[in-house]
């Protein structure tokens, strides 16, 4: 069930907070010894904040739709007084000394946190690979161990298998949209300042930004409405248009909706044909939708950003554990650890003329959109593939998604279809602060196509 019509089933007392929360530890208890989704699960304080909850249904007062519905946490959203790793083992027992902006707007929502999810470490890594902390596995193929996605990894893996019914990520250069693709969810990247990152464990303060990874778009918009605002621990917010979106997305029609499909030359020459196939059959299905899809091309210079995204990422995540990772004593993954020390043999001056450019090329993208509602583009240049088959050092798992980062827009990753048993996304992409105009063309796309109802086998007797 999705989050919605969890919700609806506490409304109408066919079930209780309780009931919901022990069917999911359940699930927890007999899955994740093999999916590795959770690194800590809290199944005392679930249980406890599901009965409070289930107390006040009964008691008559007014509640939230998501008040008693449990959620699981990225393990960079920090919790005071709880381990949080922020998916590196060398901070197995760090403890941390605040709560962060997410953790506790879902707090004051009734929401139930079940636990923290495994991430990539330092949230450095598209594959969603963790050599020391453990690898989550994609549910998708009960058999083979493939690629979650990263460095949302466990979210992903959580939702999609039923371990949890939602869960928050974070996307510096497709971190949501990545796994939310390999993992057949709707995973919404919001614009950098909608979401506060107070509390949170960062991996670029230019460009990171928290996001929902859910089975429906109508979660994902519920979770945006409870998150999204401005909070003056975090400056970043505080110039935010305010955020008009419905209680209930309804689309009758996508007429009028103009959507950019770039020229299919312009993809890198690493796509999967299936991947390609998915992208314009979503373009084909839009169109039935009344909307205007219009062929276009996009700027030379776009998906030449996937590296200036990178530069950033690399040099400030330098700066903030460069102690760390240059001590050859310190538990780093090996890959993730290059990935940082990469920012050395950035050439001096390259950071800030990457800064620089940045804003120039936000005009210059600016200009060209102006055009249009949105772009419509593949999530994933391939499926998931198995993990002893993968390049740590490729560009592939990010090259669609980081320039959505650099140029500062809003991006939602849908399900499309599935190749040979496994998921396949495409991504819809908005101007910066214009989550409703993708999460609308998102809920017209999700209900002509189904494919959000998809879901993976069972894992039962693996």
């Amino acid at each position: 069930m999705t989050l919605a019509e969890q919700g609806e089933a506490l409304r109408s007392a066919r079930c209780s907070s309780r009931e919901i929360v022990e069917a999911h530890l359940d699930r927890i208890d007999r899955l994740n010894g093999k999916l590795s989704a959770y690194v800590e699960v809290y199944r005392d304080e679930a249980r406890q904040l599901a009965d409070a909850a289930d107390r006040a249904r009964a008691a008559g007062m007014p509640l939230g739709p998501l008040h008693g519905l449990p959620i699981g946490i990225k393990d960079l959203c920090d919790i005071a007084g709880r381990v949080g790793t922020i998916g590196s083992k060398m901070w197995s027992g760090r403890r941390a000394d605040t709560t962060s902006a997410t953790v506790e707007r879902l707090l004051a929502a009734g929401m139930i946190p079940l636990g923290k999810l495994h991430m990539v470490e330092f949230a450095f890594g598209g594959w969603g690979t963790n050599p020391l902390m453990g690898t989550p596995w994609n549910p998708w193929d009960p058999k083979r161990h493939r690629v979650p996605g990263g460095s949302s990894s466990g979210t992903a893996v959580a939702v999609a298998a039923g371990l949890a019914p939602a869960g928050i990520g974070s996307d510096t250069g497709g971190s949501v949209r990545i796994p939310s693709g390999f993992n057949g969810l709707v995973g919404l990247k919001v614009t950098y300042g909608r979401i506060s990152l107070h509390g949170t464990g960062l991996l670029s303060w230019t460009l990171d930004s928290i996001g929902p990874l859910c089975r429906s778009v109508e979660d994902c918009a519920q979770l945006l409405r409870v998150l999204a605002g401005p909070d003056p621990r975090d400056p970043a917010t505080l110039s935010q248009p305010p955020l008009e979106l419905p209680d209930a997305l309804r689309v009758d029609s996508l007429a009028g909706v103009r959507i950019a499909l770039p020229d299919a030359g312009q993809l890198p020459d690493f796509m999967h044909p299936a991947a390609v196939a998915a992208w314009t059959d979503a373009a084909r299905q839009l169109e039935k939708l009344g909307a205007d899809v219009v062929p276009a091309r996009l700027p030379e210079w776009y998906f030449e950003l996937s590296k200036a995204a990178g530069t950033i990422i690399a040099a400030e995540c330098y700066s903030m554990v460069r102690d760390r990772v240059e001590d050859p004593s310190q538990a780093i993954g090996d890959a993730v650890r290059a990935r940082v020390l990469g920012a050395r043999q950035q050439k001096p001056g390259e950071y800030a003329e990457t800064l620089r450019m940045m804003g120039q090329k936000r005009a210059e993208f600016a200009e060209w959109f102006r055009r249009y509602d949105a772009v419509l583009l593949p999530t994933m240049a391939v499926p998931a593939p198995p993990v002893d088959e993968i390049d740590e050092f490729s560009p592939l798992p990010g090259y669609l998604t980081r320039p959505a980062n650099y140029l500062g827009l809003c991006g939602l990753s849908m399900p499309a279809g599935l190749h040979d048993g496994l998921p396949l996304g495409v991504q819809i992409v908005g101007k910066p602060f214009a989550e409703r105009t993708i999460l609308e063309i998102g809920k017209a796309y999700q209900d002509a196509t189904g494919f959000h109802r998809l879901r993976p086998p069972s894992h039962e007797s693996g």
